[in-house]
């Protein structure tokens, strides 16, 4: 879906924006309060970075509030590492919770009182099933389940045993707390769940206060209904878990209670957002941690060089759907390019460099060029550029034997050196060994210098170059599709060659103050930023953030 770049999330409406409206002009709420609630499991990716974006623009739009809760009901899989990061990456893309962070684990009391009243009126019950029986006497989605033995215990022995089983007398596993609904519902979800389960495990937060755990299904309309909030936004996996969500607050007679609101997760073309799967990579060493660049994490993201504007500006043209759809990852990378393309400037790098040494050129001339920063944007102003009788050119653009259209160097032809003069190619160095070529030897044309007002014999082509006694090395990552979508194959693949490692660039001399996150155009080969982890001044690492190229209209 593409939205006109002028529109703003404020602005933009959708169907959550229509119920709330509509709620707000009946009078169901006289405000709009929503909350962002991640599990503290695994790093967020930019599934979550759609869900924060709406949870937060749309209690902006309406001039209300957004919490952050983290759902740290499960501490076998949580980690405090994980709730800094997740902070991080919300301040990172530009939302603020103000002084309204909290925790379900904040609630564990108030949800063990609400467990107590369910079981005080015959709506929850302690059961001694295995899990896999659980599972069995369940039924399927055509057959209705069966109701457990233990299902008509009396108040007082489920009482008994839901105490005894907080004070840590029973076993994990031996038994839970559920909710009596109705084991025949078409809804499996209604079929009697597990609301509370056993797990000696320390806490994050109340340490070895509990060893009880509220299950989410329970713990997140209670949360809800304690913060105050009014739209309670989900994906689209939740829908089914709505009638559930709804009876846990009509149970407990919750007033006022919040609405339960579903919408399409963003899935993204050559992109896997499973946290199972992620964390897989991460802990078999695939890639180099959760922010990897290649990884589809925010903190990856961040790595790579994207901006919270470009991340920002690809959930508000992918819109928000009622129906599951998969979005182009060219259209992320056509966000990115926009939000770069006038802000950053427009330098010059050598990726795979190959010598040329003017001959006729003085030894031991430096001429500094006047180059514009950004072409597009004038206002950044110009910059100095040394040249000089040796210079560095990209492989790619010189060919000893080219086809009919190769408009770049080859024996005996001209190009232009970009800011610079024409140069013609006179002579191929090999070595003598290899054949490979090591050196080029040119002749320039003093007449033709940039700005100078030539008007002679025109040339084609135009490349890049870099001084040899001026230029910085420094080492270049490309990066390509983490997973790939390979003929005759349903699922995507790991990409075994989504990282290119290059060594021995050389770029031009305005680079060497350059900090880890600075982010530039290299003429003709993409954006690119200062690694943020790996790179320092004495050894710059820059990560492509994405080609120049783009197939998205």
């Amino acid at each position: 879906m593409e939205v006109n770049d002028k529109v703003t999330s404020e602005e933009f409406s959708n169907f959550i924006h229509d119920i709330i409206e509509k709620d707000l002009e009946e009078g169901v709420y006289d405000k709009v309060h929503t909350r962002f609630p991640p599990e503290p499991n695994g790093y967020l990716h930019i599934g979550h970075a759609k869900s924060i974006w709406l949870n937060f623009s749309t209690a902006q739009k309406y001039k209300g509030v957004c919490n952050l809760r983290f759902d740290d009901t499960n501490p076998t899989k949580e980690d405090t590492e994980y709730i800094e990061s997740i902070k991080e990456d919300v301040k990172w893309l530009g939302f603020d919770w103000e002084d309204r962070l909290y925790y379900a684990s904040s609630y564990f009391d108030k949800l063990y009182e609400y467990a107590i009243q369910l079981i005080k009126e015959g709506k929850a019950y302690v059961d001694d099933l295995s899990a896999d029986e659980i599972r069995e006497y369940r039924g399927t989605l055509t057959e209705p389940g069966k109701e457990s033995p233990y299902r008509n215990r009396s108040v007082e022995e489920n009482l008994d045993l839901f105490i005894r089983m907080k004070n840590g007398e029973f076993p994990d596993g031996s038994r839970v707390l559920r909710a009596k609904i109705d084991m025949s519902s078409p809804n499996i979800n209604m079929r009697d769940p597990v609301i509370y389960r056993i797990s000696h495990t320390s806490h994050h937060t109340t340490g070895d206060k509990w060893c009880i755990y509220p299950m989410y299904d329970y713990a997140h309309p209670i949360s809800d209904a304690i913060e105050g909030i009014t739209h309670s936004i989900c994906t689209l996996e939740f829908e089914d878990h709505r009638p559930l969500y709804n009876w846990f607050l009509q149970a407990l007679n919750i007033k006022n209670p919040p609405k339960q609101i579903e919408f399409a997760r963003l899935e993204v073309s050559n992109m896997v957002t499973s946290k199972r799967k992620l964390r897989q990579l991460v802990e078999e060493g695939y890639v180099d941690g959760w922010d990897d660049p290649r990884m589809p994490t925010i903190s990856g993201l961040r790595r790579r060089g994207y901006t919270p504007e470009a991340i920002k500006d690809f959930c508000l043209r992918t819109g928000v759907a009622k129906s599951k759809g998969v979005v182009d990852i060219a259209l992320l990378e056509h966000c990115i390019r926009e939000d770069l393309k006038l802000k950053q400037p427009r330098i010059m790098a050598v990726l795979e460099p190959l010598k040329v040494v003017i001959t006729n050129y003085p030894e031991g001339q430096v001429e500094m060029l006047d180059v514009e920063n950004n072409p597009e944007n004038p206002e950044m102003g110009k910059r100095k550029v040394p040249f000089s009788r040796v210079i560095y050119i990209e492989r790619g653009d010189f060919m000893e034997n080219p086809p009919k259209k190769f408009f770049r160097l080859s024996p005996g032809k001209e190009v232009r050196l970009k800011n610079a003069y024409f140069i013609k190619c006179e002579e191929v160095i090999k070595d003598e060994k290899t054949g490979e070529i090591i050196e080029l030897r040119c002749t320039y044309d003093p007449a033709t210098k940039s700005g100078s007002g030539f008007t002679g014999r025109k040339v084609k082509g135009t490349i890049h170059w870099v001084s040899k006694d001026h230029g910085v090395k420094a080492e270049v990552r490309l990066y390509d599709y983490l997973f790939i979508k390979e003929e005759g194959k349903e699922e995507l693949t790991f990409n075994k060659n989504s990282l290119k490692v290059l060594k021995d660039c050389i770029i031009e001399p305005s680079v060497l103050n350059a900090k880890p996150g600075d982010k530039f155009q290299f003429l003709r080969q993409g954006y690119f930023t200062v690694d943020i982890k790996d790179s320092t001044k004495d050894n710059l690492v820059f990560n492509r953030i994405v080609s120049l190229r783009s197939s998205w209209k």
